[in-house]
């Protein structure tokens, strides 16, 4: 079982989250983040899924406010052994409920192509054409949060 929960910049848990981000979204194309990179992580909204059993992150994303109406998702990430079996899910209906609470009516973000299922089954609607972003194929992509 897992459970989400938002986490505070800066601490063991952030690290955490960055680690995993690291190894599934960055090592595979050659790329690290910089420390300016992280730096504007301190406005974001961290969010994560973790096993009940021992607290360790095995999903998560960042939400960046880009107006008072838009949130981006940003660097989701799921444990290679975890990913098809609905964190990847966990994640981002958490993200959208956060989104909610905090009066944000869409969610936008950069899917990359491989991924673009994954976010049309929960709504997200392709907004753009493809582009390159980090060396691979991307569209942006945009969702109506609002109930």
């Amino acid at each position: 079982m897992i459970y989400e929960k938002e986490i505070i910049y800066g601490t063991p848990e952030h690290e955490e989250m960055i680690n995993l981000r690291n190894r599934i979204l960055r090592e595979p194309l050659g790329l690290i983040f910089s420390d300016e990179d992280l730096k504007k992580e301190k406005k974001d909204f961290l969010l994560c899924c973790c096993n009940e059993k021992n607290d360790k992150i095995v999903g998560c994303c960042v939400l960046t406010p880009l107006n008072d109406s838009v949130l981006q998702l940003r660097q989701m990430a799921v444990e290679s052994f975890r990913q098809r079996k609905g964190v990847g899910a966990g994640v981002l209906l958490f993200a959208e409920k956060v989104a909610k609470k905090n009066h944000y009516k869409y969610i936008y973000l950069h899917a990359r192509k491989e991924a673009v299922g994954f976010y049309e089954k929960f709504g997200y609607n392709i907004v753009s054409d493809e582009f390159i972003e980090v060396g691979i194929p991307h569209y942006e992509m945009l969702k109506n949060i609002e109930d």
